[in-house]
């Protein structure tokens, strides 16, 4: 299969809808009595976290301030979407938040989010990033797929993001290791 990366634009956001954002979640990583551990959890999310809307106004928002939006396309079907807002933040790092990177379910561990990820970062790294801040959802699934990466748990916690959702788990990415 030949996938087409290129950016999304604007008028094209309405096309997240072609990705099946669904996942079952067997385990989950939590917070208990003060560790982190994989738990027990069931799960069968059927959208996008926090419902497609949300998902699509960032979307649109991340375009608007001159974010990074791209798209994984198969014969015009969008597979798949990264998008990384435009601010930099951070005191002592210069952060830029990967925003949201979702692939179709049946296409997952195909490389299809890998390559976005990294076409990403390599862009935030022009714009004077230096790291990734990610807020990824805690599924065991998915903070392996960070990890193997080379993601590692954030330096330094940014806590409006934290309170954002606080099972989320925390990550960031060096672009030094680009």
């Amino acid at each position: 299969m030949e996938v087409l990366y290129r950016t999304l634009e604007l008028d094209e956001c309405d096309r997240i809808r072609e990705v099946d954002a669904s996942q079952y979640i067997g385990r989950a990583w939590r917070n208990v009595d003060g560790y982190r551990q994989l738990v027990e959890i069931n799960y069968q999310d059927t959208d996008f976290p926090n419902g497609f809307e949300d998902h699509l106004s960032n979307l649109k928002n991340t375009i608007r301030s001159g974010g990074i939006v791209l798209g994984a396309f198969f014969k015009e079907r969008l597979l798949g979407f990264c998008s990384v807002n435009n601010t930099v933040f951070g005191d002592y790092y210069k952060y830029v938040l990967l925003d949201q990177l979702f692939i179709s379910n049946e296409l997952r561990n195909k490389g299809i989010g890998k390559k976005l990820f990294f076409m990403a970062a390599k862009m935030a790294k022009n714009k004077r990033a230096v790291k990734f801040y990610i807020c990824a959802g805690s599924s065991e699934e998915t903070i392996a797929f960070y990890f193997a990466i080379g993601c590692e748990e954030t330096k330094v916690i940014d806590q409006d993001l934290y309170q954002t959702d606080t099972r989320d788990y925390q990550l960031e990415f060096d672009f030094m290791k680009l």
